[in-house]
């Protein structure tokens, strides 16, 4: 069973937690930040957990997101330095694809997973952060919140499907070729790596990576958007027997 958790001061959290009511998932509102919310399996026992959250862009573009937790470097929102967490990649799949489904209730928005990053990074369940963005009006939106928890209650609801998990590398925050591989192709994901962190990919933080990831057969390489780390990444994916996909 999940935990749904919310911060009880993220008025996009709040506003979504108030929709949700099921037999197949608990809720709890939590009086601190989700990102720093490491402490959380000391206190709430369960197989995952599923943050509810504001996502913010300085693009200001409105967006609909989900994404896996992670510092590849420092640790600047949440979470430790050089430690992912460990991901949620069939539920992760499942939201966005019914979220997909359902784009035409959400008429300008950019439905997307983004690349890993923030805490919490410390839990040992799988963990997803689930977003409304991406200004103060969308995350007031009582109407807007409640439509997005429906589709996640939907999901949590519903059989899991089991899909084969890859890892994935390269890529802008907001990697456009591996949300379609989630939308589209046979993949759920796990940890996303931009090509923004790849310069601070060793064998000690890629061999975390793949402790984190221990359903991961595939890494998907977004191979244009590697920038002058593709050789060193491939060789670590390659050292490790993951069958390589060229996106």
């Amino acid at each position: 069973m999940n935990l749904l958790v919310a911060y009880r001061d993220d008025p996009a959290g709040s506003n979504m937690a108030r929709q949700f009511r099921g037999d197949h998932y608990d809720l709890a509102v939590i009086p601190t930040p989700a990102v720093s919310a490491d402490w959380l399996e000391e206190r709430y026992d369960y197989d995952g957990y599923v943050f509810l959250s504001k996502h913010a862009a300085e693009s200001g573009r409105l967006a609909l997101t989900c994404h896996s937790l992670g510092n590849f470097a420092e640790a600047r929102f949440g979470g430790n330095e050089r430690q992912v967490a460990v991901p949620h990649p069939q539920l992760q799949k499942s939201y966005l694809g019914a979220l997909a489904g359902r784009a035409s209730e959400f008429p300008g928005f950019h439905i997307t997973i983004e690349a890993t990053h923030h805490g919490p990074t410390a839990l040992g369940r799988p963990a997803i952060f689930v977003e409304v963005g991406t200004t103060e009006k969308q995350w007031n939106d009582r109407r807007l919140c409640s439509s997005v928890a429906e589709v996640l209650h939907g999901v949590l609801e519903s059989p899991a499907q089991e899909s084969p998990v890859a890892v994935c590398f390269g890529g802008t925050h907001y990697p456009a070729k591996f949300t379609s591989e989630l939308l589209e192709g046979r993949h759920a994901l796990g940890t996303v790596v931009p090509k923004r962190a790849l310069e601070h990919i060793d064998e000690e933080i890629f061999s975390h990576i793949m402790e984190r990831n221990t359903g991961a057969r595939t890494a998907l390489l977004d191979w244009d958007g590697m920038g002058p780390a593709r050789q060193k990444v491939l060789e670590l994916v390659e050292s490790v027997d993951l069958e390589v996909v060229r996106l």
